[in-house]
Parts: structure tokens; sequence; C-alpha cells
């Protein structure tokens, strides 16, 4: 058997085992009937399915998927060039660190209410709270690879008397690549934590909003579909990171 079989037939048993032990706490800590038998596997899978029939629901998750990469491009336009210089230059990282380090103690979402007082209700806000979450792993990666950048390259450049941009462009950028790829794949997983309460705030649209929907209208089943669904497609984004990766570090390799 091949290892990437192997590995796939260990996730899927890890997977069903997870199934498995969600309906035995169901089943020990209740009769099976009133309301926990709403949050049963079968009541949400076939909620699920029943969700994947309608339009909005495709309308709410692409609204949340907009709102990742705004806020995960923005992360990367502040995050990248801040850990490029970070991490070229030592006196600049003494001095920065220990506010980078503070500022990313703080939780995204207690800046929720600061950022609708200052911002309003609607997209904004949560674009500022998913960059500010997302922006730490990626500048805090990429300054780690400038670090990590092989001195001979650099003195390569310098000898063939290339400029700052080219050495920028041509040696830091590349070398540095998989680093930034690993801070936006621990960026994503962020993100997607951050995401569905942001949404539960002033706007009607999204996997949060929805989820608030399902709560007001009691259908707690639905409720419980949309948590896998969520789990689901964060799964996948990270899957998509994961696969990005790996390409790159084949590409790097060959």
């Amino acid at each position: 058997m091949s290892t990437s079989l192997k590995s796939w037939g260990l996730g899927l048993a890890g997977l069903l085992g997870l199934f498995l032990l969600w309906w035995l706490l169901l089943a020990a800590f209740s009769s099976g009937e009133g309301l926990v038998a709403l949050f049963t596997p079968q009541a949400t899978l076939a909620s699920l399915v029943e969700l994947l029939q309608r339009p909005e629901l495709f309308e709410h998750v692409l609204v949340s998927l907009k709102r990742i990469f705004i806020g995960l491009g923005l992360a990367l336009l502040v995050g990248v060039p801040l850990g490029l210089l970070v991490g070229s230059w030592r006196n600049l990282e003494w001095a920065t660190t220990p506010a980078f380090q503070f500022l990313r103690m703080i939780s995204p979402l207690s800046w929720m209410p600061i950022a609708v007082m200052v911002m309003g209700v609607g997209d904004q806000p949560i674009y500022f709270l998913l960059a500010f979450a997302a922006v730490w792993p990626i500048l805090l990666n990429t300054a780690a690879g400038v670090r990590q950048l092989d001195g001979r390259w650099l003195q390569l450049a310098r000898s063939l008397s290339a400029t700052r941009w080219e050495t920028l462009r041509r040696v830091i950028v590349p070398g540095v690549l998989g680093h930034v790829l690993t801070g936006v794949r621990l960026a994503i997983g962020i993100l997607w934590i951050v995401l569905v309460p942001c949404e539960m705030l002033g706007v009607s649209a999204g996997l949060g909003y929805y989820i608030l929907d399902t709560r007001d209208r009691l259908a707690y089943s639905e409720l419980m579909a949309m948590v896998l669904l969520i789990g689901v497609l964060g799964f996948l984004l990270d899957a998509a990171a994961r696969a990005l990766y790996a390409r790159w570090s084949h590409g790097a390799s060959r």
C-alpha cells in the first residue's frame, strides 16, 4: 500500500471516528427525543442536504469567501513588505518586535466595538478585523524567512553588482516565498475562526449571519448543518493552502 493511499485511509478513519464520537456522546446524554435529537448526525446531515438545495446558501458562502480573500489580500499587502523590512534590518526588528508581539496578543474580536464605531456597520469593519487577525503570521513568517536566507546568495548578488531591487526580486522574494505561504496557511486558519463572529454583527449576509438566522428560527438541525459546512469549507481552504505550498516545494526542489 502506498504512503499516500495509507494516509488517505487513516484520515478517513479519523473523520468517521469523530462522527461516531459525536453520535455516542449524544446517545449517552439524551433519550433520543426532544431538542437534543435535532443535534444528532442524522438530523444534521439531512438538514445539510436540504440546505445545499437552497440557492441563498451559496450566496452566503460566496459573501464569506469574498471577505476572507479581501482580508487575506490586505494582510499580504501589509505583512509581506513589513516582514521584508523587519527581517532585513536588525535595528528595525529590535525596535518593532515588542510592539508587534503586544498587538498580536490582542484578540481581533476585542476591536469589534471600536471598528464599528469608527467605520460603521457593514463590510469595512469586517475587512479590518480580518486583516488585523491575518497580518501577524504573514509578517512574522516573512521576517523569519529573510533571516534564514543563505548569506552566500546575497554575497553572490553583491558580487554581480545587483541593485537592491534586483536582489529583492531575484533573491530575497523567491527565498522567502515558502515562509510566506506558511504564513498564509496559518492566516487562513485564523481568518476562518474570526470570520463567523464578525459576521454576527450588523450584516445581512454570510455564514455567521446565517447561523444567527437559524438560531432565531429555532432551526437547530440547520444550525448544526451550518457548523458542519463551516468545518468542511475551512478544511478545503486549508487543503488548498497545503497544496499550493506542496507545489511550491516540489518546484523549488527541482
